[in-house]
């Protein structure tokens, strides 16, 4: 009987110690996740981000090059509207090139360090890290956080749901979410490759252009060419469209849209100038590099200016806070025909 009763004793001991083996706290699963970044020397990922601004859901896939300490490769690209963009930093700086219009820009920025980064793994294991109120769920197969963004100019973005896999700590998808707790930005990863291997010109500008350039080919220069005139959807509370003015340039045709109110804006659209090949040079940008999320863009104090499916944007006002041009501008990718 004695023996009955220990061996019983012994299994429940046993099934307890198991099961505190396979379940991790969060203090746990956080240090498995710093470790996990201190120990990789690099990784490639591909992803799929959609935003949903508007009515209609854009898709982008994103492919993300990262070598330790400071060497970085962000392709973003939209098949359906055949452009592409990319993010690289190397030892020169930080550089955005659009492959199709010819165009490398550089910037003074400590980019991705000052924000949130919704495609890229120690970004978000910092976020993970920094937010000491940040929920935790462990699921059958995941970890799930949800913690405080760090945008600098996007307080319309405030927090993040985060999917880790059990056992790999790979990322398996972000949500990026509104005041109303609505996901705005879902990147979903597809692949993850923490021994990534990259030969020495992996993050050389012009090498990465050249290869961008064969996917995505250069658009010929057409003054001729129509572009369908996009209108900003975002609401702004007492602000109007006062006028809408077209006229033509040695370029195409630029048209001009006024905004009148409290929160006055301005935004001017026209036709790319296409750099030729043989020409290629970088533009050095004064302004601070900012992600669109369908396009990266230059914000100075007073405007923005980005680039998009070979139509040059800038949006401009003295009255908008950088929080709401970030939102005009991203309003504008929707497309919408007023």
């Amino acid at each position: 009987m004695r023996k009955g009763i220990w061996l019983v004793s012994a299994m429940l001991a046993a099934i307890v110690v198991l099961s505190a083996c396979g379940s991790k706290s969060q203090e746990d699963v956080v240090k498995g996740l710093d470790k996990k970044v201190g120990d990789i020397k690099g990784y490639k990922a591909t992803a799929e981000m959609t935003l949903t601004v508007g009515t209609e859901p854009q898709s982008y896939e994103v492919d993300v090059w990262h070598h330790k300490p400071g060497d970085y490769r962000v392709l973003l690209k939209n098949d359906k509207k055949d452009q592409s963009q990319m993010i690289l930093r190397n030892k020169s700086g930080v550089y955005v090139l659009t492959p199709a219009l010819n165009k490398s820009y550089r910037f003074q920025s400590d980019w991705p360090q000052n924000s949130s980064q919704a495609y890229l793994y120690e970004s978000l294991v910092k976020d993970v890290m920094d937010d000491k109120e940040a929920k935790f769920t462990a699921t059958k197969e995941h970890y799930v956080f949800e913690t405080k963004t760090r945008y600098q100019n996007n307080k319309m973005l405030p927090s993040q749901e985060i999917t880790f896999q059990k056992g790999t700590l790979e990322p398996v998808s972000v949500k990026v979410m509104d005041t109303d707790h609505n996901a705005v930005i879902t990147v979903q990863f597809s692949k993850v490759d923490f021994n990534a291997k990259f030969d020495k010109n992996s993050f050389e500008t012009k090498k990465n252009m050249t290869s961008a350039q064969l996917e995505v080919p250069v658009i010929a220069n057409d003054s001729n060419a129509e572009f369908t005139v996009k209108y900003p959807m975002a609401d702004i509370p007492g602000t109007t469209q006062l006028e809408e003015k077209e006229t033509e340039t040695a370029g195409g045709k630029r048209v001009l849209l006024t905004y009148s109110g409290e929160k006055s804006f301005t935004l001017v659209q026209e036709k790319s100038v296409i750099v030729p090949a043989s020409s290629m040079k970088v533009i050095e940008s004064n302004g601070e590099m900012v992600d669109l999320g369908f396009a990266v863009g230059a914000m100075t104090e007073h405007s923005i200016s980005w680039s998009e499916g070979g139509v040059d944007y800038l949006l401009a006002s003295t009255d908008l806070s950088p929080e709401e041009m970030l939102t005009v501008a991203k309003s504008v990718q929707e497309g919408n025909i007023k």
